[in-house]
């Protein structure tokens, strides 16, 4: 799996083999479960920059070359997975969404939120979430995680539409509301999170009876996810739910959804600061 003119022990192939074999051995009886386990210890492994994660032929690579196998054991439907799941978007792609997940949603070296976006049976928030551009805010992703867990422990009816409402709304009301004016990020630590990914020459393979460390590059202001919680469950009571009608289209995943309707997708269609070409 190696980008062209690189040989570094972090483009090996041998370790990714290794962790979508436990995952498939692990789940065999649960596909969606694996989403969960496997984003973080993938985010870990295939150690890279935002920039270096938004080249798509390292995600074609992996899925039609390396690792086939495992996409169509996630991703079958009836009797085949479908095409944009080998080459498609960074947010339907089997293994950049979960790369994607794990980076978007976790909190510096804490990968521990990244289960709650994975959470099972409701992939919305893979489906949909991971679309918007305002995940790019930290504190966002991190207010709309908390906001959704409490869904869960809830137990509401079908937390998957609660997720796309909530989703949509926060969307819409970032085009008129500065979430970052309301709830300021600090700025990441950019020499750790390369430090982080120079150690991926030495460092042993992800563990799995445990979540990894990830770059310990600075984390979330609990106090500007504080300020963000109020509003976004204020906006979840007003928001529109709208429920998928018996008659739609069955889908391969449990959990999808209508899609928010502004989804150009994180990340990659923005200008990156020099620090992450």
């Amino acid at each position: 799996m190696s980008p062209p003119d690189s040989t570094a022990t972090r483009w090996r192939t041998a370790p990714i083999r290794e962790l979508l074999a436990e995952a498939m051995n692990r789940f065999q009886d649960d596909r969606t479960a694996a989403d969960g386990w496997l984003a973080p210890r993938l985010h870990a492994t295939l150690r890279m920059t935002r920039a270096e994660a938004g080249d798509r032929r390292l995600w074609n690579h992996l899925a039609m070359l390396v690792a086939p196998d495992y996409v169509v054991w996630r991703h079958k439907g009836a009797d085949i997975a479908e095409a944009a799941r080998f080459c498609g978007p960074h947010y339907t792609q089997c293994f950049s969404r979960l790369w994607w997940a794990a980076e978007l949603f976790r909190d510096g070296p804490d990968y521990r939120p990244v289960g709650i976006a994975c959470h099972v049976g409701v992939q919305d928030v893979l489906n949909t979430t991971l679309r918007l551009d305002v995940i790019d805010h930290r504190p966002t992703a991190q207010a709309l995680l908390r906001v959704f867990e409490s869904l869960f422990r809830a137990g509401v009816p079908r937390p998957g539409d609660h997720v796309n409402a909530l989703s949509a709304a926060v969307n819409t009301a970032g085009s008129t509301l500065v979430y970052d004016v309301l709830a300021p990020d600090t700025q990441p630590l950019v020499d750790e999170l390369l430090d982080w990914i120079a150690e991926a020459e030495s460092a042993p393979p992800v563990r799995w009876d445990r979540l990894p460390d990830g770059p310990d590059d600075g984390r979330v202001p609990q106090t500007s996810v504080d300020a963000l919680v109020p509003l976004f469950e204020k906006l979840h009571t007003e928001a529109p739910l709208r429920r998928r009608k018996a008659t739609a289209k069955p889908t391969s995943e449990p959990g999808e959804g209508t899609p928010v309707p502004v989804q150009r997708g994180v990340s990659l269609e923005k200008n990156l600061p020099s620090w992450m070409v």
